[in-house]
């Protein structure tokens, strides 16, 4: 586990982690049938700039081109803003990172657009629903595998499809660090959740199989067999009285 951060740090996380969240918010009304996914990085981008000191924490990690991730329907995570029009019906998962002061935050939201079909409106609502199952088993003493157990056992039942190829993580001085934090596993194994730590919870769910195919871009990844994904984050801080969601 990863080297536990002070109240300080985690409280400049949190104040990262609810400009994050206006972001997503705004993003409800802002989101619609003719927007591009480029409108919403700039978007993004332009809601940013109003707070001094803060910045995307995506441009340029990995030389990924773009300040967020905006993926629609069968793309999983990581599809690169362009001038694709957004259409009714469909799934838009926006995937965003704020680094302030040294430190990291990381979210994600899948919106459903106009009047979407009924598989599509009960994947967001299991994945959504899949990440409190997550959350509830933060607590110190606990381990990474009991999230990854209780986001599987809540998706499968529901007869959805966890990703398997891209996983949660630590986050704090990195936006990327151990441990991992898969959406699939068994209580009681993995690292101990130590309090101060933090972690980025991530269900990535798929209405068909979780068979993976990344595009020519060399980042947007799709399911392989085409069928709706959804993506839910948050940035949570493990503390004495349980879960802390810095990104809420």
């Amino acid at each position: 586990m990863i080297e536990p951060l002070s109240r300080q740090d985690l409280e400049k996380m949190r104040k990262a982690g609810k400009v994050a969240a206006m972001v997503l918010k705004k993003l409800k009304s802002f989101v619609k049938p003719g927007s591009s996914t480029k409108d919403i990085e700039e978007f993004f981008e332009q809601e940013l700039s109003k707070y001094p000191g803060m910045e995307a924490a995506f441009k340029g990690c990995m030389n990924y081109p773009a300040s967020c991730c905006v993926s629609v329907n069968e793309e999983i995570i990581h599809g690169i803003p362009s001038q694709r029009l957004i259409n009714g019906g469909d799934l838009v998962s926006v995937d965003l990172g704020i680094k302030y002061q040294g430190l990291f935050v990381d979210t994600a939201y899948t919106y459903e657009i106009g009047k979407v079909s009924s598989l599509a409106k009960k994947l967001v609502k299991a994945t959504k629903k899949s990440l409190k199952q997550g959350i509830s088993q933060i607590k110190t003493g606990k381990r990474v595998g009991d999230i990854s157990s209780a986001i599987q056992k809540y998706v499968e039942k529901n007869g959805f499809s966890v990703i398997r190829r891209f996983v949660g993580h630590g986050i704090g001085r990195s936006l990327h660090l151990p441990p991992e934090v898969p959406n699939f596993g068994d209580a009681g194994c993995g690292e101990e959740l130590l309090e101060g730590s933090v972690v980025a919870v991530e269900p990535m769910v798929s209405s068909g199989g979780f068979d993976v195919d990344v595009s020519s871009d060399g980042w947007t990844a799709k399911t392989k067999d085409n069928s709706l994904s959804a993506h839910f984050e948050h940035t949570i801080a493990i503390t004495k009285k349980g879960p802390w969601v810095l990104t809420a």
